[in-house]
């Protein structure tokens, strides 16, 4: 699924958390920015600059409250959460987050993320 933010801007999240409603249409492959909730954008080497910077711009212009992007720290995985200013439309660093994740947006969020040890390959 995608987000659609606008003609030919369809941009799609590695994870997103959307509202407890069904599209009317079952065909449908996006949602609207105001059915998302949380967009997670997860960094890797050929997508850091759209990870980074691309997207989190169109989403929050678009209006998405609640952003984050999960990197490598070695081994394990840091998450990076953001808020959405509405004032200046622009995201803010909520927290860095190692072992685990404990927030609330609109919902209480607690996530072990020693479960997702990245693997040599």
């Amino acid at each position: 699924m995608t987000v659609k933010l606008g003609l030919r801007q369809r941009p799609e999240p590695d994870v997103m958390v959307v509202a407890d409603q069904r599209p009317d249409d079952l065909d449908r492959t996006y949602y609207l920015p105001e059915e998302v909730r949380l967009v997670v954008e997860v960094v890797l080497p050929d997508s850091e600059d759209r990870d980074r910077f691309t997207k989190p711009i169109k989403y929050s212009e678009a209006g998405i409250r609640y952003l984050w992007r999960i990197e490598r720290d070695g081994q394990r995985p840091v998450v990076y959460t953001y808020e959405l200013d509405p004032s200046i439309r622009a995201y803010v660093p909520t927290g860095v987050h190692h072992g685990r994740v404990h927030t609330n947006i609109g919902f209480e969020v607690d996530l072990d993320l020693d479960l997702g040890r990245f693997r040599q390959r």
